[in-house]
């Protein structure tokens, strides 16, 4: 008779290629049975983006099939995203799991036109999870997510979240009048993105993108005070002047002690939609230069794009409107490597090797 422990056994083939341990001592194996030659177990990852979901189930059922006594099998692929743990005094935000900050040193690199793409794109993936726009002197996810700016200002509950596209988001920009500039101090800005993270009732999320305003600011430097953080992505172009503002960017975050996932160009190249010539109007590859000498992750390239861009202006990001375009498919991809960074980063810190 086939046993649990055989199965078990089998299953120690299956490894996990971020954590690189099996998923039998990962404890991702769940719901185990058999009845007579028939397997049903459930796999629990700890992202549902996971990048290599698909390939670890059709592994499995291939190892299983070829057990004797096994005729058919049957795996359910589910996700538990684990909650980072904070570290020192910082008090978590009620409800988030995983807090992902989008960063960059330098404006006009596309970095909130990324944050909204790459959480659409977990949410695509099963994930729940929010924005907070960080740039409260200049925020543009209202536009980006098809609101109306100042739509909240003339409400009575105050500013809260809404939810678009599968998404929950909070900006400053939903309650100031379209135009208004916000002139604010430091410690104003401060209090504000303490404000936004734990006076917001944002619900359950697994993961919580924050659009980081540019530079090496107050809001950067609040974030890391006052929220458990468990990684950033630093979003660049080609350019050198970009590469070198990515450096000061991770090297600051180097010194609040928050993880870099990693780094991602933007703008890396232009396929001609009608002749398909590749043109590299920033030059190219100052991302991925930037990353090998800081000995960090490139996550990857993001061409530039018209039907992208026309979704931020119109509201409707490109991973809405067409997630299986190749810029949307970049997209995707890019929000699993960010969701697989996090998730071996937990590992890492919990003591797992």
């Amino acid at each position: 008779m086939l046993t649990e422990q055989e199965i078990l056994e089998a299953l120690k083939q299956v490894e996990d290629p971020d954590l690189h341990r099996d998923i039998v001592s990962l404890g991702f194996v769940g719901d185990l049975s058999i009845s007579d030659s028939h397997v049903d177990l459930r796999i629990v990852l700890t992202t549902p983006a996971c990048p290599v979901r698909d390939q670890m189930k059709t592994q499995i059922e291939e190892i299983l099939l070829a057990m004797p006594d096994v005729d058919t099998v049957d795996v359910t692929m589910d996700a538990e995203v684990r909650t980072s743990s904070p570290t020192g005094n910082i008090k978590p935000v009620e409800g988030v799991r995983n807090i992902i900050a989008i960063a960059s040193n330098k404006g006009g690199v596309g970095k909130s036109t990324v944050a909204v793409n790459l959480a659409l794109a977990l949410a695509k993936r099963g994930a729940a999870v929010g924005i907070m726009d960080a740039d409260v002197t200049g925020p543009n996810i209202p536009i980006m997510m098809g609101f109306t700016a100042g739509f909240m200002a003339e409400g009575e509950r105050g500013l809260t979240t809404v939810e678009k596209y599968g998404v929950r988001l909070v900006s400053l920009g939903f309650v100031l009048p379209k135009l208004s500039p916000v002139v604010w101090r430091g410690p104003m800005v401060g209090t504000a993105v303490r404000q936004l993270l734990h006076d917001i009732k944002w619900g359950e999320l697994d993961y919580l993108l924050i659009d980081l305003p540019p530079g090496t600011s107050d809001a950067s430097m609040s974030l890391a005070q006052e929220a458990p953080i468990s990684g950033v992505v630093i979003v660049s172009t080609p350019a050198d002047v970009a590469w070198e503002d990515a450096c000061k960017a991770v090297a600051m975050f180097d010194k609040l002690n928050v993880p870099v996932f990693g780094v991602i160009e933007n703008m890396s190249y232009f396929l001609c939609p009608h002749c398909d010539e590749r043109t590299e109007i920033f030059g190219h590859g100052g991302g991925r230069v930037a990353a090998e000498e800081l000995g960090l992750e490139f996550l990857g390239e993001i061409p530039l794009d018209m039907k992208t861009r026309v979704g931020g202006d119109i509201g409707v990001p490109i991973v809405e409107s067409d997630p299986d375009s190749p810029q949307g498919q970049i997209f995707m991809r890019l929000a699993e490597q960010v969701a697989a960074r996090c998730s071996t980063l937990q590992f890492a810190t919990a003591g797992v090797e």
